[in-house]
């Protein structure tokens, strides 16, 4: 199931990016751009729970779809490229395991204990 799930999110990655190439944007945007949610983490500096809800918000698909799609609706690139970009990173986090955050510890995922091996 987990090679299932990691394979649906490389799709997903790959979509965005494609996706990305329909946009005004030199290619270098999106690589340069794609760690930039990261800054969601910010919040692990006050505490688990602050940075789990940073985390989790800084991720949620839903959020990246809504930013593309009011991006597309208004013909605004800039979001469209916002929305592409919290798309691919979340697809992309995931493919390497990471998932929503619980408020314990950073560590803890809805993908299970990150930096674990389970055979």
């Amino acid at each position: 199931m987990k090679t299932l799930l990691k394979t649906e999110e490389l799709a997903q990655l790959i979509l965005s990016i494609v996706l990305f190439s329909y946009l005004p944007y030199a290619w270098w945007v999106y690589p340069a751009l794609l760690l930039v949610p990261d800054i969601s983490m910010l919040g692990y500096l006050i505490n688990p729970k602050a940075g789990a809800i940073g985390y989790n918000l800084g991720h949620h698909k839903g959020l990246a779809v809504a930013i593309g799609v009011a991006g597309f609706l208004f013909a605004s690139p800039l979001l469209m490229l916002t929305g592409l970009i919290l798309f691919g990173h979340a697809s992309m986090d995931r493919v390497m395991g990471y998932g929503f955050k619980y408020a314990d510890s950073f560590r803890h995922t809805h993908l299970g204990t990150v930096g674990t091996q389970h055979s």
